[in-house]
């Protein structure tokens, strides 16, 4: 059989003059390509390449004033519209903790950028920032709305610019984001306990996975249900329209390997489409492909100030498509009307008992 012929920056740029309304991602995944090599294909023409440093991205960024932020997985959307502010850059994780965007960077991960211009049938221009990781899969993207500053982008764009603008890039495979370690039968789940039951803040729960060889699905998986308990599939919808309905403020996380990005507020428009379920209110709107939901956990995790909970959904291979909790600010405790919400949702540990 003969190998599938491989797609040029010609035939990618030839596919989308055929297909001028499809989405990057979906034109890609057509293609055989990534994301990236299908944006890559038309530097030179109305794309630059431009470096992904962040420490010149994040404290540059502002200047823009009002855009969208964009973050996503296989299964999730995530879009804020907001300025980016107070920005702090580290040297493995930085931050963004701004009241509209909220984000935290894994810059390791950030290995391609690109500025884009992409002309509408009316003639107008749509300008953003698009960042990829060594795989082509899209990390994190910025677009520019009405009341963004122009110039300040193209300052930007000019400070990050390559000298290299071909239209080809090289790609690494990358492992699966939550690669299993350990099969289950192998996993210390008495030590997972005894450490779990000693958290004093959530973060510390990263650390205990990676010293016991665990993905965050596998401790959920064997923890047991006095801190974590399997919910109905459909339970993320019933959440999200009971938190709308009771105008509830929620935390909202989907990420990728280079970006996680966080809502905190109330939400108002649930909506649902197809296999979509949507929020789509006035600065936050939200995708989630309801039929890629295999699981979905209620975690319980020990703080100083009391326990949280979280509403987690995964999809098949065991990744987190997206992670709820209920907003609450650091030092005090959990809301009561989130916890309720949470420990009423349809308990599957309980119907099969």
């Amino acid at each position: 059989m003969a190998e599938p012929v491989k797609s040029t920056p010609e035939t990618i740029r030839q596919a989308r003059a055929e297909n001028p309304k499809m989405r990057e991602r979906d034109l890609a995944q057509q293609l055989g390509v990534s994301e990236a090599e299908l944006v890559a294909a038309y530097c030179g023409i109305s794309v630059v390449r431009i470096s992904p440093r962040i420490e010149t991205f994040l404290t540059k960024i502002a200047s823009l004033g009002e855009v969208m932020a964009l973050t996503r997985n296989e299964s999730a959307v995530h879009e804020k519209i907001g300025t980016y502010e107070n920005a702090h850059v580290s040297k493995h994780a930085s931050i963004v903790l701004g009241e509209q965007i909220d984000m935290r960077i894994f810059q390791s991960h950030w290995a391609h950028g690109f500025a884009v211009a992409k002309e509408d049938e009316d003639g107008s221009v749509r300008r953003s920032l698009q960042f990829f990781d060594a795989a082509g899969e899209a990390i994190h993207k910025i677009h520019l709305r009405p009341a963004s500053s122009l110039d300040a982008y193209e300052v930007l764009v000019a400070k990050l610019r390559l000298d290299d603008q071909s239209q080809t890039i090289e790609l690494t495979s990358l492992p699966e984001i939550e690669e299993k370690k350990l099969a289950i039968e192998e996993l210390d789940a008495s030590s997972l306990r005894d450490r779990w039951k000693k958290m004093r803040d959530v973060h510390e729960f990263f650390g205990i996975l990676r010293s016991l060889s665990m993905t965050r699905h596998q401790a959920v998986q064997v923890i047991g249900d006095d801190f974590a308990w399997r919910l109905d599939g459909q339970t993320v919808t019933t959440m999200l329209h009971q938190a709308a309905k009771g105008e509830m403020p929620i935390m909202c996380f989907i990420g990728n390997r280079g970006c996680i990005q966080i809502h905190s507020g109330p939400i108002q428009a649930v909506k649902p489409m197809g296999p979509w379920i949507n929020i789509l209110d006035e600065t936050f709107h939200m995708h989630l492909r309801t039929d890629h939901i295999a699981e979905v956990w209620a975690v319980r995790k020990p703080t100083k100030d009391g326990h949280v909970t979280s509403l987690e959904a995964y999809d098949a291979k065991g990744a987190l498509i997206v992670q709820f909790f209920g907003k609450r600010a650091e030092g005090s405790g959990e809301r009561s009307d989130w916890r309720d919400l949470v420990e009423n949702l349809p308990n599957l540990m309980h119907a099969a008992a």
